[in-house]
């Protein structure tokens, strides 16, 4: 089974930034899709930023200009620059593969289990 290691969040002030980190355990026959996705309290989940095999990214528009989603294939990582954050950041957030493991296989959701992005003074 794959798993996807998320690592980066934390406690940080309006203004700062961070780095979200996003692993997989092991390399995919191919990739689809990258993304990031957030969750606040009582809100439902919502798209932050995806980035397409072919390197097309997508983001959300709360968050343009601000966040940038990036990967290293050699790594199986995929990260979430985020600056200039803001308190109504401050959520869970997920990140998320559409992927196929194997060649002839069909391509699949994978998500991480979350990391704790807090925005406040």
């Amino acid at each position: 089974q794959v798993q996807l290691v998320e690592s980066g969040g934390g406690l940080v002030q309006p203004g700062g930034s961070l780095r979200l980190s996003c692993a997989a355990s092991e390399s995919f026959f191919s990739i689809n899709r990258m993304g990031w996705y957030r969750q606040a309290p009582g809100k439902q989940r919502e798209l932050v930023a995806t980035l397409t095999g072919g390197g097309s990214a997508n983001y959300a528009d709360s968050v343009k200009g601000r966040f940038t989603i990036s990967r290293d294939t050699a790594k199986n990582t995929v990260y979430l620059q985020m600056n200039s954050l803001k308190p109504e950041d401050t959520a869970v957030y997920y990140c998320n593969y559409y992927a196929r493991r194997r060649a002839g296989g069909g391509s699949y959701d994978y998500w991480g289990q979350g990391t704790q992005v807090t925005v406040s003074s």
